[in-house]
């Protein structure tokens, strides 16, 4: 639903985090991509040469970056989605990650979405209905429900992926770019959920182009040169 899973070495593989040591720890992550030509021509693109950071239980985390920095790249490592060429992803808790782009199946409705993704979650079909019901209502989409994919306008195809993000209710969330097309009202409607989210222990991660409201982060790394560095 997020794309195929591609495997990353035994040496990088990905584990545990013991009790109260960060819930998201990246350490010195590495990632080339390989593009083969006519033979012999190879072209080798080296995005992350060493990225690390942290995320603790209540944080809200920003990684910013410019275009082509490799801020996605790192995101879909740590989701799992993505391979990496060398260091670690130590995850405590079940993760909810929300794309740049939804990957979204376009023939079916909203509702029948809801259905499909909490059958990957393995939840209950009334625990899928109860969620959705308070997700639709918090990001006001509910005159949505049965409405096809490929109806949906932009946001309200964002605030369908950010949803199915939360629907399980993870303990790390991976938000990429998730406001993108968003009006200014759900903008503000997607912090206070944030807030509230952090309040009960959950850890997020926020993937952006650039960070407005620096005050709503607890910390803010930049990706550039392959390196992740610290702002504050």
């Amino acid at each position: 639903m997020t794309g195929d899973r591609q495997s990353a070495p035994a040496t990088a593989a990905s584990d545990v985090r013991p009790s109260g040591e960060p819930r998201l720890a990246v350490e010195h992550v590495a990632k080339t991509y390989v593009t083969y030509g006519l033979w012999p021509f190879v072209r080798r693109v080296p995005v992350l040469s060493d990225a690390s950071l942290e995320v603790g239980a209540g944080e809200t985390v920003a990684l910013v970056g410019g275009n082509g920095s490799g801020k996605s790249t790192l995101m879909m490592i740590i989701a799992g989605t993505l391979s990496r060429n060398a260091g670690t992803v130590r995850l405590d808790g079940r993760i909810g990650y929300c794309p740049q782009y939804p990957v979204l199946y376009e023939k079916l409705t909203v509702a029948e979405t809801f259905r499909l993704f909490g059958v990957a979650y393995r939840l209950d079909r009334s625990a899928v209905a109860d969620r959705k019901a308070e997700l639709m209502e918090t990001l006001a989409f509910g005159q949505y429900d049965d409405f096809r994919v490929e109806h949906l306008s932009g946001g309200t195809r964002q605030k369908l992926n950010l949803a199915l993000a939360l629907l399980h209710d993870p303990e790390v969330l991976l938000l990429d770019e998730p406001y993108a097309g968003f009006d200014y009202e759900t903008y503000l409607r997607f912090w206070e959920m944030s807030s509230d989210i952090a309040a009960r222990g959950r850890s997020i991660l926020i993937v952006s182009h650039f960070v407005e409201d620096r005050e709503r982060f607890d910390r803010i790394y930049r990706v550039a040169d392959g390196r992740c560095e610290r702002e504050r």
